[in-house]
């Protein structure tokens, strides 16, 4: 466990509330992702708040049953011991239940946290850990600096008032006490109010304004990102068969598609646009059709590939849109599950997909029932 130089030796765990539902971030985004999952400047906001803790361990992380898969997205690349939890359907008995999975690791403070603050300092922390010297619990906040008035008018003495942020800090002995008393069933907005309720000494410490909670849509707006959109086009000759690939759906249409790998030509069209996104050369340079590895592979390899490079980059993708031109087979009963494909694939929503199908009235290879072609674009945001 990290040791904090002032609270010598002192075991330091970390609690992270990760279980809510995050309604009012998606209020008219489009994005049915709770916000401590969804991206903000290339990464998912739950990564880059475990990297504001990465100088301690344990960090306990309070999740949502559904949100398992989403979770171990958020943990690649973050060092350190991180242990998931059901959290409960209240924060506070998502925070009850952090508190007793602790037992076990025995800390001297605990360090209670919101996923959706990914702008956490060290320098919070540090006051928020010094403010433990002399309280049990402790919260980083900061002034009010507009006149505050009530609904009539009334003026109210702001001196008084304080914003609160997270982590709050606590002697982990006293708030587990703490809420080992609370009712079944109580809900409080944050842990500081447990403490107070339980007689805890409580010290104010600086906070920053930097470190804002992600609630509206318009918090995850990013100001120093461009947009791009990348394009992509692929050809594949109809032959022999009884089925065929096409957006990582199998059909049976009594013919399939002649390729290297399964041949689906929306997938490798829809990889071109992401890996042009990001100006990295094309399908072909990363799976050349010569190494036999790739022969018979399932294209949803090579479009995750191009997703994790687009990422790895900063990016942010934001939609991504597919049309296959054929004669035939009939694309409407399918797309549902084709777009579906694509947007697990892609750790996207799914109105962030769109997949259509056009014909060539007759004309040309898709016409005479030679071939299927697709086009594809791709959206992205990327630093600056």
């Amino acid at each position: 466990m990290h040791n904090n130089s002032s609270r010598k030796n002192a075991k330091i765990a970390v609690l992270i509330v990760a279980a809510g539902r995050g309604r009012r971030a998606n209020s008219g985004t489009g994005s049915g992702l709770p916000k401590q999952y969804r991206t903000l400047d290339g990464q998912m906001v739950l990564t880059k708040t475990l990297k504001c803790f990465s100088a301690f361990t344990p960090i306990v992380v309070a999740i949502h049953p559904d949100d398992k898969e989403q979770f171990a997205l958020a943990c690649e690349n973050v060092d350190g011991a991180i242990i998931p939890i059901h959290g409960g359907t209240t924060r506070t008995a998502s925070v009850k239940a952090g508190l007793v999975a602790l037992q076990s690791h025995a800390p001297d403070i605990v360090l209670i946290h919101d996923a959706a603050r990914p702008f956490l300092s060290m320098g919070v922390i540090d006051n928020v850990v010094q403010a433990l010297e002399k309280y049990t619990a402790a919260v980083p906040s900061l002034p009010i600096v507009d006149a505050v008035k009530t609904l009539d008018g009334s003026p109210v003495d702001r001196d008084q008032l304080r914003r609160v942020q997270t982590p709050q800090g606590f002697h982990y002995a006293d708030i587990l006490r703490a809420y080992a008393n609370i009712p079944d069933g109580s809900d409080f907005a944050d842990d500081i109010e447990v403490a107070r309720q339980a007689g805890m000494s409580i010290g104010f410490c600086a906070g920053d304004p930097d470190n804002i909670k992600l609630t509206f849509a318009d918090d995850f707006m990013s100001k120093n990102m461009i947009s791009i959109t990348g394009s992509g086009y692929d050809v594949h000759q109809i032959c022999a068969g009884s089925s065929l690939f096409l957006c990582g759906v199998e059909i049976e249409a009594g013919f399939s598609l002649k390729g290297h790998s399964d041949a689906d030509v929306g997938l490798h069209a829809l990889t071109d646009a992401l890996l042009g996104a990001i100006s990295a050369g094309d399908i072909g340079d990363h799976f050349p059709p010569s190494d036999a590895k790739w022969k018979g592979a399932d294209s949803t390899m090579f479009l995750a590939h191009a997703a994790k490079l687009a990422r790895s980059e900063g990016a942010t993708i934001d939609h991504v849109d597919v049309t296959l031109i054929c004669e035939k087979p009939k694309i409407k009963p399918h797309r549902g599950a084709m777009r579906a494909k694509i947007a697990q694939t892609l750790n996207l929503s799914l109105n962030r997909v769109s997949v259509k199908a056009t014909t060539t009235e007759g004309l040309g290879f898709p016409g005479r029932g030679e071939g299927i072609a697709a086009s594809a674009t791709a959206s992205i945001r990327i630093p600056a």
